[in-house]
């Protein structure tokens, strides 16, 4: 149809410009109208769905390209739950996640396995998988608890891990109970369905990460990075079918692989979320909202009954294993409420199960009408169970997650969880530029301060080329900011001498972090050297970071950090230390510490309050650090702890350092950090993390900026 004929316009529409603009037009209006009277816009979009759906007003018809994009909306949940997981959150938590995980499954099976086989009278089979209905959940409430900025809660962390184990579970479930009415379960079932699962597993978790570093160091491309993305999402959401799991676990899966390789602070990641939360989530919502039919709950008692037995069972279930689980692991109340809140959602694991034991025909009856597996009486109840469980689950997580996110920015108004932080990137060479940025961007203590500087020092007499290079190179550093949806400020100075203009924009920004970038083939030139000993260092209460990128940061599996003798005492090392725990917190890459013993005695009681992955070795002299260093493997990083002449920590071999790195790390990333050696006189507050000597409060406090 035309656009010229839309005055002949009838129900369902079907001209796909009028189609498209109507749902851009719901997802746009739903937050608008709908926070104004607290109500959460994930539920506006489900009710917005039902009413323009077929079996509302049927505006709309929920044909393939509503059920297409709105299947690429629910993976992307999950992938986005899998990918935002804080991995050392989740490896130190997986008992829990593991204990959640058969709370949430176990008790709402019990209640509904109950109410199907001595209220409802259905046999054993149909009441187990009736029962299993009630155990799997969906996230839908996640992309807002991202949105303020909780995701890295311990209570959303186990509940995600958790939500794996209860969708598996449950999809299990499903294929043996499939297996049993078709008469195919034997020995051969079970060894298929195991290996299918196994080899499923091993491809994602162990294939998809090398392949994803591979493409990320060879593709630069910003939109081909992005399509490769969602490449990942389908292909594992399309394993997991064969394999004979659901595809959403597929996806989580994906989100697991890529996790690594994609840090929360990124440019990669501000695109994969703001297109999932824009365009295919809110499309997955509406097409939910699609499968409502109010009308059935007037037509038939029985409906009603099934239904009310529904809601007991998975609400009641999850309400029942938050609790336990929020006794079980000591969690506040308002982290009980949240797993609750996350949990209570039924939708696609659910609606999948039903749809499966729907169409599965046991026999018939005398007329020939069929006797399916799970009656339409469980079809229509399964819609009432998935509206008013997204409903509960998007007032209870939104109010929770409301009073956890206050609490946190309480914490960050009191001064307790940061401490003052100005970092400047001296940009000089193009290639250096969105390096720079990256490194700066991972290891920021929080992600909203606007002291986050880009300066180029024009010292040619102002000449054209030289003024079109500085805002060639400004704009590019504030563009790839931009992309992470981080604030940089762009600054052009003149002056004689490139060192001393650097040096006065420290002291008129109070910069506390210096970031410096070394080009590829030249590294550490003679004149770079001078300007660093000479120039740079003589800011004695700035760290200073020298960075030299052969690979993306976010491709790097592993950091060797080398932290000489008597380190600590240097009034800098805490804050320097901080920015090295940002890298791994930021990129999910593990750290191997090679320190004294003395140090490592301390970054071993400073690592309980920060959920990071390390290792620490001793390392008895300076020559064995430079030995580690000569050694690092592929997809490996050194950073280094320096110091200049003067300091306590400093040794004669450091000025070595810069030649051995030429000689042997070429084609490595590494970065030398040069902490500040006194404070700040006339801001002596300014280093709050670095005058401390009680290390336990040390910890707390990085613990408290992590959040």
């Amino acid at each position: 149809m035309s656009l010229l004929s839309i005055h002949n316009l009838s129900f369902p529409i079907e001209d796909p410009v009028l189609k498209f603009l109507l749902v851009l037009i719901i997802i746009l209006a739903a937050p608008l109208l709908l926070n104004k009277i607290k109500v959460p816009h994930l539920l506006g979009l489900i009710i917005a769905g039902a009413v323009i759906g077929p079996n509302g007003f049927n505006v709309l018809s929920r044909d393939s390209s509503i059920v297409v994009t709105g299947t690429t909306g629910l993976l992307y949940i999950m992938f986005l739950a899998g990918l935002e997981i804080d991995m050392g959150d989740f490896k130190k938590n997986k008992w829990k996640s593991l204990g959640y995980g058969g709370y949430a499954f176990i008790f709402p099976f019990i209640l509904g396995y109950l109410g199907a086989y001595y209220l409802l009278g259905f046999s054993t089979l149909t009441s187990v998988l009736f029962a299993s209905l009630f155990s799997s959940q969906t996230l839908i409430t996640y992309p807002l608890i991202s949105k303020l900025g909780i995701a890295k809660n311990r209570a959303v962390n186990i509940t995600v891990g958790g939500t794996m184990i209860t969708d598996i579970a449950t999809l299990l479930v499903l294929a043996v109970v499939v297996g049993m009415v078709q008469g195919d379960v034997g020995t051969s079932f079970w060894i298929k369905l195991s290996a299918s699962v196994i080899i499923f597993s091993l491809i994602v978790l162990l294939l998809f990460p090398i392949i994803g570093r591979w493409f990320f160091k060879k593709v630069n491309d910003k939109i081909s990075q992005y399509i490769f993305v969602l490449v990942m999402i389908y292909l594992a959401a399309l394993l997991a079918e064969l394999a004979g799991i659901e595809a959403i676990i597929g996806a989580f899966f994906a989100g697991l692989a890529l996790n690594r390789l994609i840090p929360h602070a990124s440019s990669l990641m501000n695109r994969v979320e703001f297109v999932g939360n824009a365009i295919f989530i809110p499309f997955f919502l509406i097409s939910v909202g699609m499968l409502i039919d109010f009308t059935v709950f007037f037509k038939s008692f029985e409906t009603l009954k099934v239904a009310g037995i529904m809601l007991v069972a998975s609400i009641g279930g999850k309400y029942i294993s938050a609790v336990i689980t929020q006794k079980t692991f000591k969690f506040t109340k308002e982290e009980g409420r949240l797993i609750f809140g996350l949990s209570s959602a039924s939708a696609a694991a659910t609606l999948a199960t039903v749809m499966v034991g729907y169409n599965i025909i046991i026999s018939e009856t005398e007329t020939g009408e069929p006797i399916r597996l799970l009656n339409e009486h469980v079809l229509n109840g399964s819609i009432l169970l998935i509206l008013i469980s997204c409903t509960i689950s998007s007032f209870v997580s939104m109010s929770s997650a409301q009073k956890i996110a206050d609490i946190d920015n309480e914490d960050t108004v009191s001064g307790d969880s940061h401490e003052e932080e100005s970092l400047l990137l001296a940009v000089n060479h193009m290639e250096t530029v969105e390096r720079m940025v990256n490194l700066g961007i991972l290891i920021k203590a929080h992600s909203n301060t606007e002291d986050f500087f880009a300066l180029n020092v024009i010292n040619e007499d102002k000449n054209e080329s030289s003024v079109k290079n500085a805002e060639k190179l400004l704009h590019q550093a504030v563009d790839t900011a931009a992309a992470a949806d981080v604030k940089l400020q762009a600054l052009k100075r003149y002056d004689n001498d490139v060192v001393n203009g650097v040096n006065n924009v420290i002291k008129e920004q109070e910069v506390t972090d210096l970031i410096i970038g070394l080009e590829d083939e030249k590294g550490f030139s003679p004149s770079f050297v001078y300007n660093l000993y000479n120039g740079y260092l003589q800011n004695d209460d700035v760290n200073v970071l020298v960075y030299h990128a052969a690979q993306p940061i976010s491709t790097i599996k592993k950091y060797a950090v080398m932290i000489p003798e008597n380190s600590d005492k240097e009034a800098g090392f805490f804050h320097a230390l901080l920015r090295v725990w940002n890298i791994a917190r930021n990129s999910g890459a593990t750290l191997a510490f090679y320190a004294p013993e003395s140090i490592v005695d301390i970054l071993q009681r400073i690592i309980k309050k920060a959920n990071i992955e390390a290792e620490f070795i001793i390392m008895n002299t300076w020559h064995d650090g430079e030995k580690t260093a000569a050694q690092l493997k592929q997809d490996e990083a050194l950073i280094v702890f320096m110091a200049k002449r003067g300091m306590v920590s400093y040794i004669p071999q450091m000025r070595l350092m810069p030649e051995l790195l030429n000689k042997n790390l070429k084609e490595n990333n590494y970065l030398l950090i040069f902490p500040f050696s006194e404070y700040d006189k006339n801001n002596p507050e300014k280093r709050s993390v670095g005058n401390h000597r009680d290390f336990i409060e040390i910890g707390n406090v990085i613990q408290k900026i992590f959040k």
